[in-house]
């Protein structure tokens, strides 16, 4: 191994150990359908640490297919940040504007996670649908949350499994949602009706109306 930094597979369970647990932290699963969401989180967070600590299988691959063209792809540590080599990036790798990046989409996936869980948590207690706040915006702020974590580890460590699983989670999120909507609208009804027609479920709107940004005020 070329650098010190792979095989280091303790670290590679205390990293997993770490954002799961901080992750739960925030998202809190109670339901079957929470754990399943938590699961495949915890299935990309497996196959990130792998590859950044243990065995860089995407270096390997990449680096014997296109090693001659992009020298800097090499199985070091450094060689992982993929993106700053593929774009010839060649200062501190961890200062490059994707790394930078990785840290805004990572952070604002876990508040997004822990502001949605705090509006549900409310509605819960009261018996009443979540309609505010980040559900003012989506109607799945949560699973946005995690999507954005995802999103923000592929602009700071891609690999080809990672690659390959964002994707599959997107459509795994997709299915959970709608198995979710189908009981929220049995539970109710009308109001749910309402709600879905003016929210969208992952992508909010560009522009929000005058009522909108009332609502998501109360």
């Amino acid at each position: 191994m070329a650098d010190a930094a792979y095989g280091l597979w303790p670290l590679v369970f205390l990293n997993i150990a770490l954002f799961v647990v901080f992750a739960m932290s925030f998202f809190r699963p109670q339901t079957k359908r929470d754990w399943r969401a938590m699961g495949a989180f915890t299935a990309f967070l497996v196959a990130l640490f792998t590859e950044m600590y243990g065995i860089p299988l995407t270096i390997y691959l990449l680096g014997s297919w296109l090693g001659s063209r992009f020298p800097l792809l090499r199985d070091t540590h450094a060689g992982g940040h993929l993106w700053n080599d593929l774009t010839g990036w060649t200062g501190d790798p961890h200062l490059s504007p994707f790394h930078l990046a990785s840290y805004v989409a990572i952070a604002a996936g876990f508040w997004l996670i822990s502001a949605a869980w705090v509006r549900l948590h409310e509605a819960a207690k009261e018996d009443r649908l979540a309609t505010t706040g980040p559900y003012g915006r989506v109607r799945h702020p949560q699973y946005d949350g995690f999507l954005l974590v995802m999103i923000g580890f592929l602009l700071q460590w891609p690999t080809i499994p990672t690659l390959i699983m964002f994707p599959i989670l997107v459509v795994v999120y997709a299915r959970l949602a709608r198995s979710e909507e189908r009981e929220v609208a049995q539970r109710f009804g009308e109001h749910w009706i309402a709600y879905a027609a003016h929210t969208p479920a992952f992508l909010p709107r560009l522009r929000s109306t005058p009522a909108d940004r009332v609502r998501r005020q109360r």
